[in-house]
């Protein structure tokens, strides 16, 4: 039995575990992420690889980090959330802890867990995986390996054009899916109804003390599962808008699986719902040909670690 390590490396906590090769998390480990101080991050993973590999034998560290990483899975050289700017992350874990080490995109890792482990096991092809947060993310599987792309920044899925000239993305475009498919987009869809129409949004806003503004996610979640119009609704649009970029992604790669994961999944068949009948209006034409599945991601919080302990036993 191999054993590796894999640490997911995100703005507010830093989580390691052992994994074995059939994708057991044997024991965890976890650090709150000093963000803004570039070495103390560097030095609280390697505390975690250090503590995870004292009692283990393991062979290899993947790192799993939220941003963009080089063609060679060994610099970070971009974390929004991160502080982090062409950062050798390989080089320093690898000379601390003596364990070869690769680094790759945190959406990247969830999605190889996914095609791995989870929701797309059953898959030996292809597979994409949506992961639905505050943002959009994702990653995409053909041929059997992640699709990174010339400078191993591909697979930006919350980025696609879907709106010309619509909402003011964080990339600086307009019209990215990101601003009609992910968690905030939910929250801003839900605020506007609750102000527009407050008589259909009243246990919405009883949760939220009368406020419209000071709704959250997980308000419109709670509201939704109690049958609060503005909130089911508000998830109905955030499942059309992402079902029609699934259809897309069946139209451009013909994967085996779609996968759809991330905090927002949590709602269950409130976005599922919705994501499947746009997905399958906008295929309406491929009815007599073979199409992927619209399936939920089920590793949950694990799959950073399970996709980047498993990606380290490849190198």
């Amino acid at each position: 039995m191999t054993l590796t390590i894999g640490v997911d490396v995100g703005g507010t906590k830093v989580a390691g575990g052992v994994v074995d090769d059939a994708g057991t998390v044997l024991v965890q480990t976890r650090r709150d992420t000093p963000a803004d101080d570039v070495a103390k991050t560097r030095d609280v993973i390697i505390e975690v690889v250090t503590e995870l590999a004292a009692g283990h034998a393991v062979e290899a560290v993947g790192i799993g980090a939220a941003g963009w990483i080089d063609a060679s899975r060994s610099t970070v050289l971009f974390a929004p959330n991160l502080a982090w700017r062409d950062e050798p992350l390989r080089t320093y874990v690898g000379d601390a802890t003596g364990l070869p080490v690769i680094v790759e995109n945190d959406g990247n890792v969830a999605a190889w867990a996914e095609f791995r482990y989870g929701a797309a096991r059953d898959a030996d092809d292809s597979m994409v995986m949506f992961t639905i947060g505050t943002g959009v993310g994702g990653g995409i599987v053909l041929g059997g390996d992640l699709v990174r792309g010339a400078n191993g920044i591909a697979a930006e899925l919350g980025h696609m054009l879907t709106v010309p000239d619509g909402h003011q993305c964080g990339c600086g475009r307009l019209g990215c899916i990101e601003q009609y498919a992910s968690g905030s987009a939910l929250v801003r869809f839900a605020r506007a109804a609750a102000r527009q129409e407050p008589h259909r949004a009243t246990a919405l806003l009883e949760l939220a003390g009368g406020e419209a503004e000071t709704i959250t996610g997980p308000m419109v979640t709670a509201a939704a599962k109690g049958g609060d119009p503005v909130s089911t609704e508000s998830f109905a649009q955030v499942g059309r808008w992402l079902g029609t970029s699934l259809a897309d992604m069946a139209q451009i790669l013909d994967p085996q699986v779609l996968v759809v994961g991330g905090g927002v999944i949590d709602a269950g068949d409130l976005l599922l719902g919705p994501t499947r009948r746009s997905f399958a209006d906008a295929l309406a034409q491929r009815s007599r040909l073979p199409v992927a599945e619209v399936r939920p991601a089920e590793l949950g919080n694990t799959a950073g670690v399970i996709g980047a302990a498993d990606l380290a036993r490849r190198i």
